[in-house]
């Protein structure tokens, strides 16, 4: 599955910031379950490798599964060993972006301005992270919608949650970073499929 298949049948890259390899997979399942198809795992969180390598084995073949707040090109690689197919990042390195789709990996960076954006587009990303959305608002989504290649897809992450998807859908983002909108730490499964439901009913409420 690339990438695009994934967000074509959810635009939601599921964040699981801070899960334990122990509890992966059966948040992962219910996010599953509730029709998101793709999920990070960043690398701040415990043991990350170990819970991309478990993503990678269980729901490599029907889901997108990769990392988050990769920083490096020796990350990079890490993750690729391991099976992860998705690479997310906070900020735009090329040497970055070069390293994942040298190795056939989706790469995802942050960028706020346009020359970000059109550094991130030059070095070979389809895939824009407008991180922390919520400092730069829906407008700036709009604007820089109009000069970038229509290929382009611009995910709204950081401070995004189901009460405001559709004014970020109308000014461009095709697609969304959750985090705490979707897991916190320690929260039960319970609430993971609650946040999942209320996540995808929004989703459902744009393509209407």
């Amino acid at each position: 599955m690339t990438l695009d298949e994934a967000l074509a049948q959810c635009p939601v890259i599921a964040i699981l910031r801070g899960v334990r390899p122990d509890e992966v997979l059966d948040h992962a399942q219910i996010l599953f379950e509730a029709g998101l198809r793709a999920i990070e795992v960043p690398l701040n969180s415990p043991e990350p490798l170990v819970s991309i390598g478990k993503l990678a084995k269980v729901f490599g073949e029907v889901c997108v599964c990769g990392a988050g707040t990769v920083l490096t090109p020796a990350e990079v690689k890490s993750v690729a060993d391991v099976g992860g197919k998705l690479i997310v990042s906070p900020n735009t390195d090329e040497k970055v972006i070069f390293e994942t789709l040298r190795l056939g990996l989706w790469s995802a960076p942050g960028v706020g301005t346009a020359t970000e954006a059109f550094t991130a587009v030059h070095a070979g990303a389809k895939h824009l992270k407008l991180f922390p959305a919520a400092s730069y608002g829906p407008n700036h989504i709009k604007h820089l919608r109009a000069v970038l290649p229509a290929h382009v897809m611009v995910l709204a992450v950081g401070g995004v949650g189901p009460a405001d998807m559709e004014t970020w859908w109308q000014a461009g983002a095709r697609g969304f970073g959750l985090g705490s909108e979707i897991y916190k730490v320690g929260q039960s499964l319970e609430e993971t499929r609650e946040k999942a439901s209320k996540v995808v009913k929004s989703i459902s409420l744009l393509r209407t």
